[in-house]
């Protein structure tokens, strides 16, 4: 059997040089997920398989309170599966957890035996509030709210998890006993497979109006901003939204209205159930049981007063993995860009120490070129400077020859949660700046950009390469940089050094024609050492 992940817990293992293979576990009512990740002695982590497999473990469960012995069968055999698939990856610790078809179960004390004993697997159930708040750490890993308020919403199999909260904590968690399989299991039969009807439909919806009165009130009075959905009947509800309104697929963060989606509940229960399996976008496996998961969403989006909702593809599986984090202070005190940032840039194996520094020193020359009137970019503006410098050599992980190039593909095509694609855009293109000549106009990562946002490029790209050229020899040999005193024809740059470094002046001096070309300005470069200041022209 697996080293439990969390029953007589006292800390996380050491990292061996190679790291650790971590496998989570999700078994839910109608299906079981599995997620495998090796934590890098580096402080970050390897994403190495995501499998799923449809259970029905509530199939029958919740009218008779008993896990029915077919499902178990299905459960016990997925949960042997995918153990055998983590061990074959050597994972050396198993981190399960069982929900609502499994805590509300009276012979659910047989089926953690039987779990233990033919699959291997050490299974703990797991609380509805307690799910609420991994649901919330996995979906809120994902998004940039800030200070906002939102009300998470996830509708599983049996049952449906609320939770109000911001970017730092949550203020609410609550569950439902409302799922997708239980409410088909209470009001349509087995073998019933025409469309529902108004009158069924409505019986549903009422019966949910009376189970939400007590989570509406709180919510309202919490006074969320925005609603974020998750889970597979919400992400499938959306993507057929999608693919009828906007003929599209679902995309990362999207977001869908209440009246589309309203739209497309009335045209999945006119629909039989053949039918229903053959709508774009829709997950077969689902058509069964989605018209029930709709009616909880839309009553809950209708109560509490909502009209647009966000959707997320993370959930209880990916809050299995924050929640593992955060204990070992993996990426402690880090918000969710920058978590993604460190995450995607440790894996190429970047030189942390050099990032950092060129981090700094970049937005040392972005602040003080604000104060002195140089430009007059913004606060989201700076954000995208500090982590472009970040990622910015990330590429030497393929070649260290034209390394730029490879960095901007890198940050190009990666996951990084909590940006929008626009913005993951600004940032290739402005690591692409940072060294050897500018990218051609006809650069793809250029081409994608509008006037605006292509000057943006420019300025930041600029300060990237003065701040790369101000750590040229990897040695911080700059205490501080700052721009002094900007006329309209040229501008004066203070270097205020630590050590010696005259690689870095130099360096300076070769980015002035490009700088002037950027700003318009000639540029003054002054390399300054306690009180001694010589002036040097950097024409």
């Amino acid at each position: 059997m697996f080293q439990s992940g969390d029953r007589n817990h006292v800390g996380p293992a050491p990292l061996s040089e190679a790291g650790r293979v971590l496998a989570f576990l999700d078994m839910g009512t109608n299906s079981i997920r599995l997620l495998l990740v090796r934590i890098n002695p580096n402080r970050s982590y390897t994403l190495l398989l995501q499998q799923r497999e449809v259970i029905r473990l509530g199939e029958g469960a919740f009218q008779e309170e008993q896990l029915q012995d077919a499902a178990m069968e299905r459960a016990i055999l997925a949960a042997r599966g995918f153990a055998e698939m983590a061990r074959s990856y050597g994972a050396e610790e198993l981190v399960a957890v069982a929900t609502a078809a499994t805590r509300d179960a009276a012979n659910r004390e047989e089926f953690l035996e039987r779990l233990a004993k033919e699959a291997g697997v050490d299974m703990r159930i797991i609380s509805g509030r307690e799910e609420a708040r991994l649901i919330y750490l996995g979906v809120v890993s994902g998004l940039v709210l800030e200070s906002r308020k939102a009300v998470f919403i996830d509708i599983g199999g049996g049952s449906t998890e609320v939770t109000v909260g911001d970017q730092f904590e949550h203020y609410y968690l609550d569950t439902l006993k409302l799922g997708a399989i239980r409410l088909s299991g209470i009001f349509l039969r087995p073998d019933e497979t025409g469309p529902i009807s108004e009158d069924r439909y409505a019986l549903i919806r009422q019966y949910v109006s009376g189970a939400v009165v007590r989570t509406v009130q709180r919510v309202r009075h919490l006074e969320p901003e925005i609603a974020v959905g998750s889970s597979g009947t919400i992400m499938n509800l959306a993507e057929i939204t999608l693919r009828r309104t906007r003929k599209r697929r679902l995309e990362r963060n999207d977001t869908v209205r209440l009246d589309e989606l309203q739209e497309t509940i009335r045209i999945l229960r006119e629909l039989s159930l053949e039918q229903r399996r053959n709508v774009p976008g829709i997950n077969p496996e689902r058509a069964d049981i989605i018209v029930p998961g709709a009616a909880v969403l839309e009553t809950l989006l209708e109560e509490m007063g909502v009209t647009e909702l966000m959707v997320s593809d993370r959930g209880l599986r990916e809050g299995l993995l924050m929640d593992y984090l955060d204990r070992i202070g993996l990426f402690q005190g880090m918000s969710v860009r920058e978590r993604s940032v460190f995450q995607l840039s440790r894996s190429c194996g970047f030189d942390e120490i050099h990032a950092r520094e060129v981090a700094r020193l970049a937005l040392e020359l972005f602040d003080s070129g604000a104060e002195s009137g140089l430009h007059r970019l913004g606060r989201r503006d700076r954000e995208l400077l500090y982590y472009a410098a970040l990622l910015h050599d990330v590429g030497m992980f393929i070649a260290f020859s034209n390394h730029q190039e490879h960095s901007y593909y890198i940050i190009r095509n990666a996951e990084l949660l909590g940006f929008d694609q626009k913005e993951i855009g600004i940032m290739a293109a402005v690591a692409l700046h940072h060294r050897k000549k500018s990218p051609r106009k006809d650069h793809p990562g250029l081409t994608a950009l509008d006037k605006d946002e292509k000057r943006l490029v420019r300025v930041l790209g600029m300060f990237l390469r003065l701040a790369e050229a101000l750590d040229r020899s990897h040695s911080e040999a700059v205490e501080r940089v700052g721009f002094g005193k900007i006329t309209k024809k040229e501008a004066r740059l203070d270097i205020f050094r630590a050590r010696e470094c005259q690689l870095e002046y130099w360096g300076v001096l070769e980015l002035c024609e490009g700088f002037e070309r950027v700003f318009g300005r000639a540029l003054q470069v002054n390399l300054q050492e306690g009180n001694s200041l010589s002036a040097v022209s950097g024409e």
